[in-house]
């Protein structure tokens, strides 16, 4: 079935209302965590052969955090699909006003390869919450990933509710010819100018979550043996192919050294004997020569090896990086780590100022006041005080972008907020019908006006 059935079919079943109704959008969330569960062994399979993740990795980033935004829809949807009752100013005398939520429509979702499971499942998550139907473009990159996620869900929904098209280039601005009533697109920030230029062309709202170079700071307060075990763990991570990764670190001058040997202990006790085995891999071949091509020219203090043929990169330390280092220039989207060094947090603040809003920012510091300096400075999409990456993983914090990196947010109640437009409705009595607002108008009603609206 080509795009354009796909999506006429699912006009078609939306506008008979089935998708509606708070059972069914229940009932197709419990089908799509059984699914989830009863297919783990091949998503586990498919993120071996396309990134060598592990199961464990799989669960921790991708699986668990689809299974626990389920939860956790599964638990609230009842609350949060009811209308909500608001006031109603006494100038609207007799009546009652309340919020309703409704369901956009016909939704994409395209979603990006570093996380292909729970970046394509989570945001499908809010849609059926919502009460869409929902056309999922998984990233032609990931391709077993890819094939899994077509099969789960085909052998889950009917296609008029939910369906999967694959493929690269071609069936991307195929879809984007389509007017959606909404699109949820993940991915780089050129892509996402694109897909915004086609959404304008239909008026279809659309969330970007997209990307940028994510800082980390380390002061000289900072808990130093902590800060680079856990910036460590941001950095080897889906080997760095993360879109809130820390990118580059700006570290105390005086704490460098230090913090330098701490991150190789870390790698150390992560990667027992130097068995890097169970760590995932650059995507392709394509990305894989990117990423290397940053590291040449660079001062290597720890690691710098690759494997080519099975696209793996060694975690590694850069030094004397400059801000126009090419490695400062775009996103690194590896497992590389450029360290630049200060006197004063000042500097870090310009810096960052200077440079579009990344998606993320780490701060390490035991100093309150620095803490709340570089928060009241710095604006980013989200991020961390004396960790990485983790605050995507809180369902009760939205996680997005701002500027280049992005619009919109997601995860929890912002999930169902995002793919829900909210009806302001006043109902009004009949039994009264105030005469002050109609014409002829006349000075006393015009004072009884004043007098209310002020």
């Amino acid at each position: 079935m080509n795009i354009a059935s796909i999506v006429a079919r699912q006009r078609s079943f939306f506008e008979s209302g089935a998708t509606r109704s708070l059972a069914f959008r229940m009932d197709a969330l419990k089908k799509l965590q059984r699914a989830i569960r009863e297919n783990e062994p091949l998503i586990n399979a498919a993120m071996r052969a396309d990134l060598n993740k592990s199961p464990f990795e799989t669960y921790m980033t991708e699986t668990g955090m689809v299974l626990d935004e389920l939860r956790f829809h599964l638990k609230h949807l009842p609350r949060w699909a009811k209308s909500k009752p608001v006031k109603t100013p006494i100038t609207q005398f007799r009546g009652k006003s309340f919020v309703s939520p409704e369901p956009y429509g016909i939704v994409l979702v395209m979603s990006p390869w570093n996380y292909p499971v729970q970046l394509c499942l989570e945001p499908v998550v809010g849609a059926i919450s919502a009460g869409n139907c929902i056309v999922i473009k998984p990233s032609a990159y990931a391709k077993a990933t890819s094939h899994a996620i077509a099969k789960i869900i085909g052998d889950t929904f009917p296609q008029e509710y939910i369906a999967v098209v694959e493929g690269g280039r071609e069936e991307n601005k195929t879809l984007l010819e389509e007017a959606f009533d909404y699109i949820f697109f993940t991915g780089s920030v050129e892509i996402g100018k694109t897909v915004m230029a086609a959404a304008a062309k239909h008026l279809t709202p659309v969330t970007l979550e997209l990307g940028g170079k994510s800082p980390a700071i380390v002061d000289e307060t900072a808990d130093i043996p902590l800060a680079a075990k856990r910036i460590a763990f941001g950095k080897v991570l889906n080997a760095g192919q993360t879109c809130v990764e820390p990118d580059y670190l700006m570290i105390h001058e005086s704490v460098k050294d230090r913090f330098i040997a701490e991150f190789q202990k870390a790698l150390n006790e992560f990667f027992p004997n130097g068995d890097y085995s169970e760590m995932p891999v650059i995507i392709s071949e394509k990305h894989f020569a990117r990423v290397m091509g940053l590291i040449k020219g660079e001062h290597v203090v720890i690691g710098g090896g690759s494997e080519a043929a099975r696209r793996f990169v060694e975690p590694t330390v850069l030094v004397d990086v400059t801000p126009d280092s090419p490695i400062m220039q775009e996103e690194i989207f590896g497992p590389i780590l450029p360290v630049m060094t200060y006197k004063e947090i000042g500097t870090c603040i310009s810096f960052i100022r200077s440079r579009p809003r990344p998606l993320a920012l780490y701060l390490f510091t035991q100093n309150n006041s620095t803490e709340k300096r570089v928060l009241d400075s710095c604006s980013f999409g989200g991020g961390c005080i004396n960790d990485t990456i983790i605050h995507l993983a809180n369902l009760r914090l939205g996680f997005g972008g701002v500027g280049h990196s992005g619009m919109g947010s997601y995860h929890g109640k912002l999930s169902f907020d995002t793919f829900t437009h909210y009806r302001s409705i006043v109902k009004k009595s009949t039994w009264i019908d105030l005469p002050m607002r109609y014409h002829p108008y006349r000075e006393k009603n015009f004072k009884m006006i004043r007098m209310l609206m002020k």
